[in-house]
């Protein structure tokens, strides 16, 4: 299977034990002893076999979280514990980095120098990120009238306090960083929770396990439980002692968590679909907006929920921006994600990669251009880059999320017109405008909605700032302080003195 790739001694060492599921500390089969196959995306081939929990060890999971935050050590350590295990944590992250990697590989198809480079290094700074946020949560103090007792004297304060039990569910297009954009604010603030990856993508989620484990963090402060999203994702979803549900996935999913959560008043935090787009300008360099255009759709085999799938071009530059995309997508090298040479790995699943054939197919239906690419690949899920030009703006292909590595591109006449486009969407995650017009740029950026935009590159994260949605793009915000203040309850104290 990886022959031909050598791996890290201790990555292979994770592979040929037994896959375990972490409850209140122990590490179990799960309540039915069922498993699940995992398959490796460049291959096609049996990876591993995870058990399939079930509805009844999502509630044991649920009990010892509780326990932990209600009473245990962890419901009782300061704020500068809590900051240091978060900073071991990072430091174990750090040390198994090339471990993880692999591991996302295999199970996820991603490059592995990618997935060190990216996701592995943005788990790293997320965490030391908020670790310092542990030793930074703050109140306020108020001098209130209370006009129905003039003659009283009162003390008022406003305190931040953690959330409680947190049901964290991940997809499986980045599962240890969207784990970990969870976990991180969660541990800071002095929650506990309750993980349950992606269906297809459990090994860096059970791996992470481990690391917390290695830190020091008591027992049921985080707990994973793998197996399929219909039985313990929506049992964790419905679960009345949750306090708590964070969702990164698609839209329709997110609307049954969601549906799922208002039954107890749960609070939730939907990250969902998007169909982001990226704007390019008349005044921008043909070959650099190209590239940029290309990054923003084909990084992680267009698998990302804010990737520049919707490309709008001022019509001055459009047949040359376009040519400039395919010699790029032409020239791209597919293969297994562990050959340092690869410029795209796999898509994730058969299903998914039928699921962007047919989008594909559907435009050759609808009399549109495949530019370039429009075919699989294989043995394994691969898609080869593709452009599709002369679509519609109501087609499904401008309106619904493909998650595969397929561009559509128009061209537009003046802002105007490219706001339009731009905002035509059921989804607000993320934009990018290309210019160096930066007065330009800036009349631009509050007409768009989404939660990102960015200038001149796409999809480019960083701890300290916000990343959500507007529209069909969820609730809430990951990252940066407004991660604390989902994670956290307010509470108003008024004491006559």
């Amino acid at each position: 299977m990886t022959d031909a790739f050598p791996l890290h001694p201790k990555t292979r060492e994770f592979l040929d034990r037994r896959c375990s599921m972490l409850i209140g500390g122990e590490w179990t089969a799960g309540e039915q002893g069922r498993t699940m196959a995992l398959l490796n995306p460049a291959t096609a081939a049996h990876l591993v076999d995870v058990p399939k929990g079930t509805p009844g060890d999502i509630d044991r999971a649920v009990q010892q979280a509780r326990q932990a935050f209600d009473d245990s050590s962890w419901s009782s350590m300061r704020p500068r514990e809590r900051q240091n295990l978060l900073l071991k944590l990072a430091d174990l992250l750090e040390r198994d980095a090339d471990i993880l990697a692999e591991l996302e590989c295999l199970n996820n198809g991603k490059s592995a120098q990618m997935a060190r480079a990216v996701d592995v290094q943005l788990c790293i700074d997320f965490f030391r990120y908020m670790a310092g946020w542990a030793t930074k949560i703050t109140g306020t103090t108020v001098n209130p009238s209370v006009p129905l007792m003039p003659d009283a004297h009162f003390h008022g304060y406003i305190a931040r306090e953690p959330v409680g039990v947190v049901g964290a569910i991940v997809a499986w297009n980045f599962p240890l960083l969207l784990a970990c954009w969870k976990i991180g604010p969660a541990l800071a603030t002095g929650c506990t929770v309750v993980l349950k990856p992606a269906d297809e993508t459990p090994l860096t989620a059970l791996k992470l396990a481990e690391l917390v484990q290695e830190a020091g963090y008591p027992p049921g402060v985080l707990n994973v439980v793998t197996g399929i999203g219909a039985e313990v994702g929506a049992a964790l979803s419905a679960h009345p002692d949750i306090d708590k549900i964070t969702f990164t996935g698609s839209t329709p999913v997110g609307k049954l968590i969601g549906k799922a959560a208002l039954e107890s008043m749960t609070r939730i935090t939907l990250e969902l679909g998007g169909k982001s787009p990226t704007i390019v300008l008349d005044d921008m360099d043909p070959m650099e907006a190209a590239v940029g255009a290309a990054n923003a759709i084909f990084f992680n085999q267009g698998q990302v929920c804010c990737a520049g799938s919707r490309l709008y071009v001022q019509r001055r530059q459009f047949d040359r921006v376009m040519a400039e995309i395919c010699d790029i997508a032409n020239g791209m090298k597919l293969g297994n994600g562990l050959d340092s040479s690869v410029d795209m790995g796999p898509l994730i699943s058969a299903k998914q990669q039928a699921r962007v054939d047919g989008y594909i197919e559907m435009g050759r239906e609808l009399g549109a251009t495949i530019a370039c690419g429009g075919t699989s690949a294989g043995p394994g899920f691969f898609v080869r880059p593709t452009l599709i030009t002369d679509v519609d703006q109501k087609c499904p292909l401008v309106q619904e999320e493909i998650f595969g590595p397929v561009l559509v591109a128009q061209p537009f006449d003046d802002i105007e017109d490219a706001i339009r486009l731009a905002n035509d969407s059921p989804f607000g995650l993320g934009a990018s405008i290309w210019s160096n017009n930066l007065s330009q740029v800036h009349r631009m950026i509050p007409r768009i909605r989404a939660g990102s935009v960015w200038v001149n590159c796409h999809t480019a994260l960083d701890p300290a700032l916000p990343f959500g949605g507007y529209k069909m793009s969820g609730i809430g915000r990951e990252m940066g302080e407004a991660a604390i203040e989902h994670y956290t309850e307010s509470k108003s104290v008024l004491i006559r003195v």
